[in-house]
């Protein structure tokens, strides 16, 4: 039992980190032109401090529909475009973008 227990722990844990893998990928090809991870400086806002603010559920609402959603985020403008991503890609790079902050704005309260 402890052994089906463990393996399904690591199986888990694998699934979790490619999500993030993929996520990071997504996040090179679809994002890194724009925004940074690392507080260098980038047109749009760094990913470290959505991270920080945002939860998941709110950067895949933004990431599919920005033209709608800007206002509502506190933007008095948009400049990005709509991706070009599924309802998986998105969920792995919010899931990616998400990894970047362990701790949480909403966690404070």
């Amino acid at each position: 039992m402890k052994k089906l227990f463990l393996l399904t722990m690591v199986v888990f844990c694998a699934h979790l980190n490619a999500d993030k893998k993929i996520g990071q990928e997504l996040y090179l090809m679809h994002c890194a032109t724009c925004h940074s991870i690392n507080m260098s400086g980038s047109f749009g806002k760094d990913f470290n401090l959505v991270s920080y603010t945002r939860t998941k559920k709110e950067i895949i609402a933004y990431a599919q529909n920005p033209g709608s959603m800007y206002r509502s985020f506190g933007y008095s403008s948009n400049a990005m475009p709509t991706l070009p991503l599924n309802g998986e890609e998105l969920s792995n790079l919010a899931d990616y973008i998400d990894s970047l902050q362990p701790f949480k704005k909403w966690m404070k309260k």
